[in-house]
């Protein structure tokens, strides 16, 4: 986008925020994808998971993870502190709970690059706050170039994300909307139409819709 969208609040009519869940087998494109949509939409922020995993040497504490031992994983496990978690590769990997709520009462948006397992559970916990997108790769060839490419991962980890994606690929079922990224620019544009559409929905703004329609009338 040349200009970022603003969430869809037309300057007048408060809502409440939504969650983007965006979930994809790794290595089909969907932390690419949500960079974009972070640089397109003003309203958008990402929920930045909490990990047990080491960090890749790209990768900023904080920012794209942050990076906490597994004793203090399970502590924020146990005390409801995350609105989802799951084991995924070895390694845990949750969402916490009160910048979430927080941002969503103020009607900022917040989007979810987090495997099935996590999607599901914001599904079950927050249906009408989610909208939830699975990204498929165009095949399992692919999807295999695209981890070699990668070059973050060794010969053997790559095979097992691909044995782990036969079993993922299925939950696409589960998903709101279904994205195959075939060409990068276009899953892009059919994500970014999807949120839009998903901000203006009525159900999202009744709150707003019905002072503006007091002041217009």
């Amino acid at each position: 986008m040349s200009d970022k969208y603003d969430g869809g609040v037309d300057g007048e009519i408060s809502r409440r925020g939504i969650m983007l869940v965006l979930s994809s087998p790794s290595g089909a494109g969907k932390s690419t994808i949500a960079r974009h949509m972070l640089e397109g939409f003003d309203s958008l922020e990402l929920s930045v998971s909490v990990t047990t995993r080491a960090k890749r040497g790209s990768e900023i504490d904080g920012r794209h993870y942050s990076f906490i031992s597994e004793r203090e994983f399970e502590r924020l496990r146990d005390s409801d502190a995350l609105l989802e978690w799951a084991k995924v590769h070895g390694n845990y990997y949750g969402s916490p709970r009160d910048p979430v709520e927080k941002a969503l009462g103020e009607g900022r948006d917040m989007l979810f690059d987090i495997d099935w397992q996590g999607g599901l559970q914001l599904i079950e916990k927050a249906r009408a706050d989610v909208v939830s997108v699975f990204i498929l790769p165009p095949s399992m060839e692919e999807l295999q170039d695209r981890l070699k490419r990668r070059a973050e991962d060794s010969a053997e980890a790559i095979q097992q994300r691909l044995a782990n994606a036969a079993e993922e690929i299925p939950h696409w079922r589960e998903y709101d909307y279904i994205v195959v990224n075939n060409d990068l620019d276009k899953a892009f544009h059919k994500i970014e139409s999807i949120m839009i559409a998903e901000t203006l929905r009525r159900d999202r703004r009744m709150q707003g819709l019905v002072e503006f329609e007091k002041n217009l009338l």
